[in-house]
Order: C-alpha cells, then structure tokens, then sequence
C-alpha cells in the first residue's frame, strides 16, 4: 500500500483520528513510565507526538517507509530518532526500547508477522509491544463509507481481508511472536466535519486504500460515489467515529 503523498494530505485524510486515537492507544496500552519507545510506521508523527510528550523527545524513535512521511515528521521532532525503513527490518539493536507500538500500521505491512516479531525484537523483556489497527472487518474503520460507496460504483471485488483488521489478529500476532500476558480489546475516536464538503475533500485526496478507491470511474461514476456517500451524512455538521481493534503485550 502506497502512501507516497504530501504529509499535508495525510493529515487532512486520517490524521483528525489519527492523532486523538493516538492518545486513547498510549492510555490503553499501560505503558512503562522511563525507558525509549518507537513508533513503527510513525507515518506524520501522530504517535510520536504522544510517545515524545510522555517519555522526552530524546527518548523517541520512529521509522517509516515513506519518505515524505520521514521528512515531516523529523521536521516536527527534531530531537527524535527518525528513519527510513520498514517494520520486517526494524533499524535497531535488539532490546532497545522499553515500548514499541504501531498504530494503524500492521495491516500494510508485507509480512504481518514478520513485522511484529521485529516489533518483539527490539523491546527489552519485559517492556510493551502494542499495536492498533482499525475494524475493517465490521465496517467500522472512519472511511467506510466512502470505500464502500466506491465499491459499490466499480464493480470490483473486495479485496481480502488484511491482517491486523479482524477481531484477534493482533492478539495472535502477538502471541505468536512470543508475547506473554497478551490482552485486545477495541478502541474509539471521534472526529467532526464541518459539512459534506469538507468530508468528501478528504476522502479524495488519494491516501491509502483511498487512493484507488475511484480509479477507472470517468466523471459521471464519481459523480454517483459523491451523490451516494451525499444521501448517507446529515446536512449541516456531522461526526464520524472509527473504531480499532488494539491488543498489548510484554516482551520476553
């Protein structure tokens, strides 16, 4: 999955969640109070931004695979550890961090698995790995609406199920990487719109799955994905909420 846009775009599309979920993960994730922790798949720095207030900005590291991403959120965390690369290679020592987390990130990486046990890796025995992915599983994920409008219009087959957006993905993730004490759960955000508009601007800026959401429809599709997304949201404001399955555990 491609997130190869302008951090500006990111934000507009996800981070409104992004960010505020931030919180609530860290909070549900219990964890230590002293040590490093990485962000994995830091993406903009939503996380980064919580990991740094709660353990020191000299204290952060974080790795992405986009470089925009990088850029931007080196540029917002000047004092972080912040690098290229990817959650199956992880560019640390092993038994580096005291919590290491990825939110809204196991289900693109390539290898679930793989990532997660790079995740277990670098954390100290005893210290948090913790991951959060929306519920795509239920349709819960804030951009349900508009994926499956633009389905819909399309035609195309649903694409398979990935890991980490089902209920117990992460648990067994996690317990298969040799966690002990695992515990999962489900996790909410809300964030508001000022109207349709401003909705339907974020939902086309061609971030992630969004990204080919309308690819192959000419003017009049689109049209009918807007005009169908349109009949689903009230005039005037409105929230949307999303909903992430999230589940913890401590290192070996």
């Amino acid at each position: 999955m491609s997130f190869d846009v302008a951090a500006e775009a990111y934000d507009s599309f996800m981070g409104r969640f992004s960010m505020p979920l931030a919180d609530i993960f860290v909070d549900w994730a219990r964890l230590p109070t002293s040590g490093r922790a990485l962000d994995v798949g830091c993406g903009t720095g939503a996380l980064t931004a919580v990991l740094a207030h709660r353990f020191g900005e000299t204290e952060v590291a974080g790795v992405e695979p986009s470089a925009s991403f990088v850029d931007a959120t080196a540029a917002r965390f000047p004092w972080a550890d912040i690098r290229h690369g990817t959650a199956e290679q992880l560019p640390f020592d092993d038994h580096l961090f005291t919590a290491t987390l990825a939110q809204l990130v196991v289900h693109f990486m390539t290898d679930a698995a793989a990532g997660v046990r790079e995740m277990v890796r670098v954390t100290r025995p005893g210290g948090v790995v913790a991951a959060c992915v929306w519920d795509v599983e239920n349709d819960r994920a804030p951009h349900a609406v508009f994926l499956a409008a633009a389905h819909a219009e399309t035609g195309g087959s649903l694409e398979a199920p990935r890991i980490g957006t089902r209920r117990g993905d992460l648990r067994r993730l996690l317990e298969g990487a040799g966690c002990r004490d695992v515990e999962d759960g489900e996790i909410s955000v809300t964030s508001g719109y000022r109207g349709f508009d401003e909705w339907w601007a974020s939902q086309t800026l061609k971030v992630g799955p969004s990204a080919v959401a309308l690819a192959g429809l000419d003017d009049d599709g689109i049209a009918r994905v807007r005009a169908a997304t349109r009949a689903h949201w009230p005039d005037g404001p409105f929230t949307v909420t999303g909903t992430a399955w999230v589940a913890r555990g401590v290192a070996p």
